[in-house]
Parts: C-alpha cells; structure tokens; sequence
C-alpha cells in the first residue's frame, strides 16, 4: 500500500519498497522522495479507495449475473429493477472503510 500511497502524491514516482515497509524506500531515477510524513498522512485514502475499487469489483460481478434481464427483449421486474439500482448505488457516501466493510447487500429477488 506504501507504492500505491506514494503514486497517489506522485504518479510518476519510480520508487520500490521491500516488504511495504515506509523504512525500506529506495528511490529511483531521480524520482525526489516524499517525506514519509506525507505518505503517512495519505493511507487512509489510499485504504478507501482500495476497499471501495474491491467493493466495485463485487458489485459489477452481481450486476453483471443479472445484466440478461436487463436486455430490451425482456421485461425486467420491478424487484430486480430495484435490486439492481440498489447495486448500482452501493457506494453513494461510503467514506470510510469501516462504512465499506460494513455495507449490507441488497437480496437478489
């Protein structure tokens, strides 16, 4: 997460770091290092936003089972229309990972 937070503060940092440990940086090509102060104070987005792309990944994939219901030659339920938009919605004000872990999945009809 320590590479993912520091492409966050500069996405054309060449950097490696051994075990994600914020001691063990090295720099590379003359990509100026970032205090690690800086780095540290970004994780927690960093976190955020991992949790809410895996999150994503899960939703698309349940979408994704029911995308056949959803084709102009079928009538989709009111049920599913509404599980559906239920998926789609998610992640609207999940800011926190505690929010993202803790998230109740709408229940396929």
């Amino acid at each position: 997460m320590i590479i993912e937070a520091i492409l966050k503060l500069n996405p054309t940092a060449q950097v490696s770091v051994s075990a994600d440990d914020i001691n063990q940086i090295t720099w590379e090509n003359g990509t100026p290092p970032i205090p690690k102060e800086q780095i540290l104070a970004i994780l927690p987005q960093v976190e955020l936003d991992m949790a809410l792309d895996n999150l994503r990944v899960k939703r698309n994939k349940l979408l994704a089972e029911t995308d056949y219901l959803a084709l102009s030659d079928n009538n989709l339920s009111a049920n599913m229309s509404t599980y559906r938009q239920a998926l789609r919605d998610i992640t609207n004000g999940l800011t926190t990972i505690e929010q993202v872990n803790n998230v109740t999945w709408p229940t396929k009809p």
